[in-house]
């Protein structure tokens, strides 16, 4: 990565990016409110070393009960809120969050999944911004020397190698997205729209340095969350591999939201298809039991429903969760691995489907 690059950005059509590298230029934002910073360390979200991710004093960590799969990466979250506002709690959609909120995502991986000493790797992070015009999405990529993060809109990959929980190496071309492609998924009634932070999957625990607490009671008595006055009160989303936290239907439910219901909603870029896929839908057919796909071809292999009850080996659902082929896979976007545990997750569902 250059010491100093200087990126000009406009936006054409509907999200069309022309990606200019001009010396001297400073970028300009899409929407009202400050230019993107160059690199991730003028935002001033990380104090010490940056690589740490050791959060500024007001810069909160979180995480989600269920995440997200991006090939077996993992993920530090953090939120900025502006001084002296608070978030909008919402027992069904994401939480209303302030203007000026920013939501950081860093993606890293461990050198060995066994031993997390060995150290890490930093890939990118993801900035969602809040801005009087809506929510602008920044991508940032940490340079190898592992000291700083550049500002890039175009994307990348780059090569990951890593030991996985069962001592197996597992190399793959990690996939950046460029912002088109963060707006093809933020994206509700067509305007962009965070994914993750919803009450029902911020219900839990985290292990703050004062100690383990529920995130929500947490931002209540922190005065960051308003509208909510416990915890115990909202709805609580299961761990997805942790039997403890919801039955196998529940945990099957929730990994296909956070997955796939971004666009799997009547909401959403697919909702065209007729297939949704949130937790709270009721409907059999809409979630896909008996339900004959909207476009036939190679992503439904022949098979004529996308679920077949006692049957994951007939069910288009499964399949396209298990193909790799970028014409077939769903979710078709943020991974080039299968997601081995949540795939049989859903098909121990489908097998045990009356």
């Amino acid at each position: 990565m250059q010491a100093v690059r200087h990126i000009v950005f406009c936006v054409l059509g509907a999200g069309l990016l022309t990606v200019l590298l001009a010396s001297g230029l400073q970028p300009a934002a899409e929407t009202p409110g400050a230019a993107p910073r160059e690199m991730l360390s003028e935002y001033g979200f990380f104090t010490g070393n940056m690589a740490d991710l050791v959060p500024a004093e007001d810069v909160v960590p979180y995480q989600l009960n269920t995440p997200l799969f991006s090939d077996y990466a993992e993920k530090s979250r953090f939120i900025q809120l502006p001084a002296d506002s608070a978030i909008t709690y919402d027992s069904v959609d994401v939480l209303h969050f302030p203007i000026g909120t920013t939501l950081i995502k860093t993606f890293w991986y461990p050198q060995d999944f066994r031993h997390p000493e060995k150290g890490r790797r930093l890939l990118e992070t993801r900035l969602l911004m809040h801005e009087t015009g809506g929510w602008k999405a920044l991508v940032y990529i940490w340079n190898e020397e592992q000291t700083d993060a550049w500002l890039e809109v175009a994307g990348d990959r780059k090569p990951v190698s890593f030991t996985n929980a069962n001592g197996h190496t597992v190399s793959l071309d990690y996939s950046i997205p460029n912002l088109n492609q963060c707006k093809g998924c933020h994206n509700t009634n067509e305007v962009m729209t965070p994914i993750g932070p919803t009450a029902r999957q911020l219900n839990g625990d985290y292990d703050y340095a004062s100690g383990p607490e529920n995130q929500l009671q947490h931002w209540i008595k922190a005065g960051m969350l308003r509208g909510l006055d416990d915890a115990s009160h909202a709805p609580r989303a299961p761990v997805w591999n942790d039997p403890q936290t919801g039955t196998l239907a529940d945990r099957a439910r929730i990994w296909l939201e956070i997955n796939c219901a971004h666009c799997h909603k009547q909401n959403g870029p697919a909702s065209t298809s007729g297939l949704f896929l949130l937790a709270s839908e009721k409907d059999p057919v809409k979630i896909g039991i008996r339900k004959t796909p909207v476009a036939a071809g190679r992503g439904s292999a022949d098979l004529q429903f996308d679920i077949v009850p006692g049957h994951p080996e007939k069910s288009i659902l499964v399949y396209r969760m298990e193909s790799t082929d970028p014409g077939i896979m769903m979710p078709e976007l943020s991974r080039k691995l299968t997601h081995k545990e949540g795939l049989e997750l859903v098909k121990e569902w489908i097998r045990q489907m009356k």
